[in-house]
């Protein structure tokens, strides 16, 4: 059993990023954690009618995913690059120090949201590779409107590592029905039918019928010695 962290900004980014992913580890047995960075909602003080149908999507959605928890740190949306980075680092390391997972899903270092790029940077920073760390592999995954949204003079999304979401395709459409209110239509990017489009379009470049895309940022394998 492997425990997995998925590391998201905002609550829909773990969906639009990587639902068919979480849905595949809870179905092979593996423990999957997700931490919000960011509420959303503009780090709105009080619970308004907007921020708790935000949390009633959160969890409709990631129980759909059978995820094991989920963690929120609430710092303010759209604003982390008002907080010091090593107080965001510290909460999340607080984090991953309880749960010890060996592999985390997060953010592209490009994205054009800033909570995105800096959610990338703390989980680099908290998972540095220093002994004893249990962090073995990061992926980075795309979130549509963010991630095709960066500039052009940074580096782009190129994807090594390919997952076929063909079979879990129904949980992950009953993901984002949760997130129904996020979604926008035609011809948005977070719109069903260009999300859809992109899941065809991942596939098709690795010869399935659907799939999600990661960068890889690290990953250490253990090979076993020939007797």
């Amino acid at each position: 059993m492997k425990i997995i962290a998925v590391i998201a900004a905002h609550p829909d980014d773990e969906v639009l990023g990587c639902a068919g992913t979480i849905a595949l580890h809870s179905q092979q047995g593996d423990q999957v954690h997700v931490i919000f960075m960011a509420d959303g909602e503009n780090a709105r003080t009080n619970q308004t009618p907007q921020h708790s149908n935000r949390q009633a999507a959160v969890y409709a959605a990631l129980t759909t995913l059978k995820v094991e928890s989920v963690q929120f740190l609430n710092f303010a949306d759209n604003a982390m690059d008002s907080i010091p980075l090593l107080k965001i680092i510290q909460a999340l390391e607080s984090k991953l120090t309880l749960l010890k997972p060996d592999t985390i899903y997060t953010h592209f270092a490009h994205d054009l949201n800033i909570d995105h790029r800096l959610t990338y940077q703390a989980v680099l920073t908290a998972c540095r590779p220093q002994p004893g760390q249990s962090v073995k592999a990061i992926y980075c995954f795309e979130v549509p409107s963010s991630t095709e949204w960066g500039s052009a003079t940074e580096q782009g999304f190129r994807p090594q590592l390919f997952v076929e979401i063909s079979q879990v395709l129904s949980d992950v459409n009953a993901a984002l029905a949760c997130y129904a209110a996020e979604l926008r239509p035609w011809p948005h990017s977070r719109s069903l039918e260009a999300i859809a489009a992109r899941q065809k379009y991942r596939g098709s470049t690795v010869g399935v019928t659907a799939a999600e895309a990661f960068m890889i940022e690290r990953e250490i394998r253990s090979l076993k010695k020939c007797s």
